[in-house]
Order: C-alpha cells, then structure tokens, then sequence
C-alpha cells in the first residue's frame, strides 16, 4: 500500500522560517530509517505558500492568484508500508513533528488495480505503462546526475 503524508506548516513554517541545523540532521537520520527499511520512495519540503500559485477555475476558465492560503501544505512523503497501521507508527516518531507542523495527514495513493471493475484491461495496461515510463525516466535521471 502506498501512502502520501502530508505535512501541515504552522505560522512560523509559513512565515519562511527555515528549521535549525539539529532538525535536518535529526530529519535525515529519520528519513535514513525510512530509507533502510524500504518504505520511503520519495519526499520533499515546500517553500512557504505565500510564494506559490493557486489556479482556480471560473465559468470553465483558469484564473491565476499568487500566493496560496496560508497553513498549507509544506513537505511530503511518498512511503510503501503494509497497511495504514504501519503509516501511523512511522509518522508518530517524525522528528520534531510538534515544533515544524499544525497537522500532518495520511492519504491513501489508489492502485490501477482497484480500478479493474471499471478500467478496461487495455486502459490498465496502457497505465501501467505509462508509470513504467515515469520510473524508467525517473531512474536515468537519477544515473545522470550521480
């Protein structure tokens, strides 16, 4: 089961304030765990969303805002666990998690497969290409840049 956790910025966060040497240093060592154990595939931190786009639709058309509202989203996992038990235990021992977040989520990723009552098996296969595509680009870019 793949899962998103997304974390929440509080109003510091927000603010721009960036987290202390202790805390990417602690973060690492967390997202090593993650790493170790095969659970993370991937994850990232936000800039604060003052500085992001919004693109909301009207009558059928986009209509661009800068900035976002505040208390958005500010980083997120991509973890492969056995359940959403599993996903819990690990967010529970994010490090600094009380100082850096309003709120962290836990969102289940849909698989093709739970999508074979409606999808036909052309459509499926021609998904699962596609993310073989998306992971086959994902691993040259990552040869290419080490």
């Amino acid at each position: 089961m793949r899962f998103l956790i997304i974390l929440r910025g509080n109003e510091a966060i927000e603010g721009g304030a960036l987290p202390t040497e202790q805390m990417f240093k602690d973060m690492i060592k967390f997202n090593e765990e993650l790493v170790d154990a095969g659970v993370m595939l991937g994850g990232e931190g936000l800039h604060p969303a003052k500085e992001g786009t919004t693109i909301k639709y009207k009558d059928g058309e986009p209509v661009v805002a800068k900035g976002a509202t505040p208390n958005l989203i500010v980083g997120f996992w991509l973890w492969k666990v056995k359940s959403l038990d599993e996903a819990i235990e690990w967010v529970k021992r994010i490090p600094h998690a009380e100082d850096e977040h309003g709120s962290i989520k836990i969102r289940q990723i849909f698989e093709t497969e739970e999508f074979s009552d409606i999808m036909s098996p052309e459509t499926m296969a021609q998904e699962k290409k596609l993310y073989q595509r998306i992971a086959d680009q994902n691993a040259k870019a990552a040869s290419a840049s080490s």
